[in-house]
């Protein structure tokens, strides 16, 4: 995920309250600085209500992350360690095991749809394991894919002269099964 450069837009914002007091219209400094007109009417506002206080980067963007850092490294140390230590029968990390750890781990509850960011910030990812039978004979399953598949392939039919016809010929009965209209014997008044 991309990092975005408050540094830079905080500097973007000081040149344009610089514009502004040397007099420069709110369309030349969007032009200036290839921002929107309604961006840059609400820096001209912030300046003039804050002046340059007012257009200073305030912080970082978006919701603060539920797990503290510390936490995450809990929990990847958990993780690392296996599922038989919290006790499950399997070697598998399922979503659900996972929001389960986190919450007996840190108190904080997560559905397992949205363990998948937790995850991602780790740097892990979805990994299916694959299993095959121990049985499994890779010549015979070679041989059936050369001799018999092609046998029950299904194959084109027999090269027939096809209608340059866009629509279905009619069928022997001589009814239209989907044409509108009068149906059958029947009428309707």
């Amino acid at each position: 995920m991309a990092q975005r450069d408050f540094e830079g837009l905080e500097r973007r914002r000081m040149r344009a309250a610089r514009l502004f007091e040397k007099g420069e219209t709110q369309a030349s400094v969007a032009r200036q600085l290839d921002v929107s007109r309604t961006t840059a009417m609400r820096w001209a506002r912030e300046l003039e209500a804050k002046g340059r206080e007012g257009l200073r980067a305030v912080g970082r963007a978006g919701r603060k992350p539920r797990l503290a850092e510390e936490q995450v490294h809990q929990v990847e140390q958990a993780l690392l360690d296996g599922p038989a230590t919290f006790g499950y029968a399997t070697e598998l990390w399922t979503l659900p095991r996972v929001a389960e750890v986190i919450r007996k781990l840190t108190g904080v509850r997560y559905h397992p749809g949205h363990v998948w960011r937790v995850l991602r910030r780790l740097g892990w990812s979805r990994q299916t394991p694959t299993t095959r039978a121990r049985e499994r004979d890779e010549e015979a399953i070679a041989h059936w894919v050369k001799t018999t598949w092609p046998a029950l392939k299904k194959t084109p039919r027999a090269a027939v002269p096809r209608s340059s016809s866009s629509t279905r010929a009619a069928s022997p009965s001589g009814r239209r099964s989907g044409a509108p209209g009068h149906r059958g014997g029947t009428r309707r008044s």
